[in-house]
C-alpha cells in the first residue's frame, strides 16, 4: 500500500489502490493455504465481509444521483451565491472556514471544495495581502468539518458501513464532538482575523464567480429546500437510501419548475424526450455546464451515479482483503498486541484512534484508515457493550481528519498541491482538524456522550 501511494500519488485512488488491496487479498489468501486453510473457507469469510456493505453501496449510487441533481436544480449554486456575497477582509479567515464548510456539506467532497472555491479563496487572500498558509487551514478545516458531516460524503458513508452502525446515527453522534470543535475553530479564526492588519484587494475571482453564478441559474432561497429537506429527514431518522433518492427526484422536480432556462441549456432541447433524457442523464452520468468561468465549470460539473462506482470497486475491494485477513488471523494478532494497552473505554478509542492514525501514516491512504482499524476494533467494542457509532465516530475523528495532515498522505499531497501551500505550512492552522481528536479524546476519558449498545437508536 505504502509503495503504491509513493509511485502513483493522490491518483492512486483511481484504481492503483483497489488492485493493491486485491494483491494483498491474494498474497494474504496464499498466506491461509499454506497454513491449512481451504480456499473454500477463505471465499466464505470474504463474503460475509462484502455482505455488510450491499446497503451502502446503493446509497453510494444514489448520493451521485442526489449531487448531480442538486447541481441543475440551482440548490448548490444558490448556496455558493449566498455565501460568497457576505466575504470581507477583516472576518475573511472565519467567513473562509464557513463558506468551505458549507459547500462540502452540500457536495460532500473535500477535494473538490479545495480545488474549487479553495483556489478562488487562497487568490482572493493574496489581494487581500493576508497569510495564504492560514487561508489553507480555514480551507482544510471548513472542507473536512463539511464532508465529515455530509450524508454525500464517501468517508461518512464508509465509516458506518465498516462499524455496522447507521449513516444519519452516525452523523449525529458526531456533531455532539464535531459541533463544538468547529465552533472553536472558527473562533480561532476570527481572534486572528480580527488582530490582522487588512488592506484593500480585489475581489475579481469571486465577482466573476457571483456573477457567473446569476447568469446561468435563478438564484433564490427557494432552491435550498430540498437541502433543508434532506437535513430535516435526517434529523427524523428516515433511511438514508430513501431519504436521498426521494429528494434527489424531488430536486428534479425543483429544476423543472425553477431553472427551466438552465434545463434547456443542460438538454440541448426543449422537446418532451430530451427534458425528460436529460433528468436521467443527470442522475446517472450527473451534471456538466460550460462556461467562461473555469472554477464553476469545474465545481459544479460532477455527480451522477457512475461517478460513485470507483467508490464502489474501493469498498469491494478493501472488503475482500479484509475478510482474507480476517481469516487467516492477522487482525487477531494485531489486536492481541493493541489490547495489552486497553484498560477502560477512553484507552479503547484512544487505541482505536492511534490504529487510524498509524495506518494513515503508513498506508497513505485515509479509507484504509477507516476500513483496517474498522474491522480491528469492531468486536471489542460489541465485547464492551458499547454502540457501533462510538467507533464510526472515532474512525473518523482520527483516520478523515488526520488524512489532510500527513505530507505524503494522498490527502496531503492533493491539498498542497491544489492550494500551493505546504501541508507542513498550514497544518498548524488546520484548527478543527486538530481541536477534534482532541475533545473526542476527552470525551472518552470523560464517558461523555459514550453510548451503549441499548442506547444506540436512541
Amino acid at each position: 500500500m505504502g509503495a503504491v501511494i509513493g509511485i502513483f500519488g493522490s491518483d492512486a485512488l483511481a484504481g492503483a489502490t483497489q488492485v493493491a488491496m486485491m494483491t494483498i487479498g491474494f498474497l494474504a489468501a496464499l498466506i491461509g493455504i499454506k497454513n491449512g486453510l481451504s480456499w473454500s473457507a477463505i471465499e466464505q469469510s470474504i463474503i460475509y465481509s462484502s455482505t455488510k456493505i450491499v446497503g451502502p453501496i446503493l446509497i453510494f449510487l444514489s448520493i451521485g444521483a442526489l449531487i448531480g441533481s442538486f447541481m441543475l436544480s440551482g440548490a448548490v449554486p444558490s448556496l455558493l451565491y449566498y455565501g460568497l456575497n457576505i466575504l470581507s477582509p477583516t472576518y475573511f479567515y472565519p467567513l473562509t472556514c464557513l463558506i468551505c464548510a458549507l459547500v462540502a456539506t452540500c457536495i460532500g467532497s473535500s477535494w473538490t471544495t479545495a480545488a474549487t472555491i479553495g483556489v478562488a479563496l487562497i487568490g482572493v487572500s493574496y489581494g487581500f495581502a493576508l497569510s495564504p498558509e492560514i487561508t489553507a487551514g480555514a480551507i482544510v478545516s471548513g472542507a473536512y468539518f463539511g464532508d465529515k458531516m455530509s450524508p454525500l460524503s464517501e468517508t461518512t458513508n464508509l465509516a458506518p458501513a465498516v462499524a455496522g452502525s447507521e449513516l444519519f446515527d452516525h452523523i449525529r453522534h458526531m456533531a455532539w464532538v464535531s459541533i463544538p470543535s468547529f465552533i472553536i475553530a472558527v473562533l480561532g479564526f476570527l481572534v486572528i482575523g480580527l488582530n490582522t492588519n487588512v488592506t484593500e484587494g480585489s475581489q475579481a475571482s469571486i465577482a466573476s464567480f457571483v456573477q457567473t453564478l446569476d447568469q446561468y441559474f435563478t438564484i433564490s432561497p427557494i432552491n435550498l429546500i430540498p437541502i433543508a429537506l434532506l437535513l430535516w429527514l435526517a434529523v427524523k431518522k428516515v433511511p438514508a437510501f430513501l431519504a436521498i433518492m426521494g429528494v434527489s427526484l424531488l430536486a428534479c422536480v425543483f429544476t423543472l419548475i425553477f431553472q427551466y432556462q438552465a434545463l434547456l441549456t443542460f438538454a440541448g432541447g426543449a422537446n418532451a424526450v430530451t427534458l425528460i433524457k436529460s433528468f436521467w442523464v443527470v442522475l446517472f452520468d450527473g451534471f456538466s455546464i460550460t462556461t467562461d468561468n473555469a472554477s464553476v465549470n469545474t465545481l459544479l460539473s460532477r455527480g451522477g451515479m457512475a461517478s460513485m462506482v470507483s467508490m464502489v470497486w474501493l469498498v469491494i475491494a478493501s472488503m475482500m482483503m479484509t475478510g482474507v485477513l480476517e481469516k487467516i488471523g492477522y487482525i487477531d494478532v494485531l489486536m492481541r498486541f493493541m489490547l495489552k494497552f486497553v484498560r477502560s473505554t477512553g484507552s479503547l478509542i484512544a487505541s482505536t484512534m492511534a490504529t487510524c492514525l498509524g495506518v494513515n501514516i503508513v498506508t497513505g491512504d485515509q479509507y484504509m484508515s477507516l476500513v483496517l482499524p474498522g474491522h480491528m476494533w469492531k468486536s471489542e467494542y460489541n465485547k464492551r457493550q458499547l454502540a457501533s457509532v462510538n467507533l464510526s465516530r472515532t474512525l473518523e475523528d482520527a483516520g478523515t481528519l488526520s488524512s489532510p495532515l500527513i505530507p505524503w498522505n494522498a490527502c496531503g499531497v492533493y491539498m498542497a498541491g491544489t492550494l500551493a501551500v505546504a501541508t507542513i505550512a498550514y497544518l498548524p492552522y488546520c484548527f478543527f482538524n486538530l481541536i477534534n481528536p482532541l475533545i473526542a479524546l476527552l470525551f472518552a476519558f470523560l464517558n461523555i456522550k459514550i453510548l451503549r449498545l441499548k442506547q444506540e437508536n436512541l
